[in-house]
């Protein structure tokens, strides 16, 4: 028997394997087939997921872990800010040590225990990088730019400005009022099908400006939809809002971002000619899963073979996110 986890970062929910701790390691097509069908709403359990985070040795020197994200298409991301939260803690918990790296698909990256947000809600701060404006890194093509900064692309939609930021997931992005938000689902679901423009796909994130230091991020994410939160969407986001609105966003102080899921902090830095972003926020673990390591590697992850054990912390999360002045567009 082994454990899985279900988990989420202001309610981006996942599951966490550590396949250090198998017997035999999945296979990549034993892995995209586990997330298919354990994510689903269908066919897997606790109303399914976001992906799959897999927790393997450290691929680089001076890691602790590597992190893969699989998507619930099956598809991987190269990183994932909410879900690296999550693995953080548990890496931090399994090894007893609170400031370490973990591997990423392009980077090792830092990540650091954090004061809890609230009573029973444990926090994380994460390294957003590496940050790329070029449009071969989200990719892109057929607009008319080489890079996209609070740029009007009628191609897209009229009248509206974005922004392309790759941190390493491509994010394009745009800053919109209220009734804006009404374009992003067809926008995301267009750009993430068959289009002339994004050929991989792209995370579409829009953003409205709430006050100083202070935006609500609502994203599509490729290979999965809307979610309640992208940790890199919202790290690209907040950048953009300090490029675009000098007046308005600081660098090295705290951002806070809400999202339909709940809070999180940025920091954004500029260093050595070098953007990156510090991602600060929960890392909740919502159940403990036990089940026998035959049904992962067959992707038959039920809730009749399986326990089941709620941890209470989801509790404590939905009483943080109550006090909060939350908009939601």
């Amino acid at each position: 028997m082994t454990e899985l986890l279900k988990v989420h970062g202001s309610q981006n929910c996942f599951f966490i394997l550590d396949q250090t701790k198998l017997e035999q390691e999945l296979t990549d097509d034993e892995l995209i087939a586990l997330a298919q069908q354990i994510t689903s709403k269908k066919t897997g359990i606790l109303g399914g997921a976001d992906g799959v985070l897999v927790v393997n040795k450290p691929v680089r020197e001076g890691a602790t872990a590597q992190m893969r994200v699989i998507n619930a298409d099956g598809s991987e991301a190269s990183m994932c800010g909410n879900g690296l939260r999550t693995v953080a803690r548990y890496v931090a918990e399994r090894d007893g040590i609170d400031n370490f790296k973990v591997d990423t698909m392009n980077a090792s990256l830092q990540v650091r225990r954090q004061p809890d947000l609230a009573n029973g809600v444990p926090a994380f701060a994460v390294e957003i990088s590496p940050v790329r404006f070029n449009k071969e890194a989200l990719p892109y093509d057929n607009l008319g730019h080489d890079r996209l900064l609070n740029t009007l692309v009628p191609e897209l939609l009229p009248g509206f400005r974005f922004s392309g930021i790759a941190v390493p997931n491509p994010h394009l992005i745009s800053f919109v009022d209220e009734d804006g938000f009404k374009q992003l689902g067809s926008l995301g679901e267009w750009l993430n099908g068959e289009n002339p423009y994004f050929s991989d796909g792209v995370n579409v994130n829009f953003a409205h400006i709430l006050g100083h230091n202070q935006i609500f991020v609502k994203t599509f994410e490729r290979g999965v939809g809307f979610t309640n939160a992208c940790g890199t969407g919202m790290s690209a986001t907040s950048l953009a809002f300090a490029l675009i609105y000098p007046d308005q966003a600081d660098f090295n102080q705290p951002i806070t971002v809400f999202n339909p899921g709940g809070m999180v902090k940025t920091i954004l830095h500029h260093d050595d000619h070098r953007y990156w972003i510090e991602l600060i926020g929960n890392a909740t673990f919502t159940h403990q899963i036990t089940v026998d390591e035959k049904a992962l590697h067959n992707a038959k992850v039920t809730e009749e073979n399986t326990e089941i054990k709620e941890t209470g912390e989801q509790d404590s999360y939905l009483q943080f996110i109550s006090q909060l002045n939350k908009p939601n567009f």
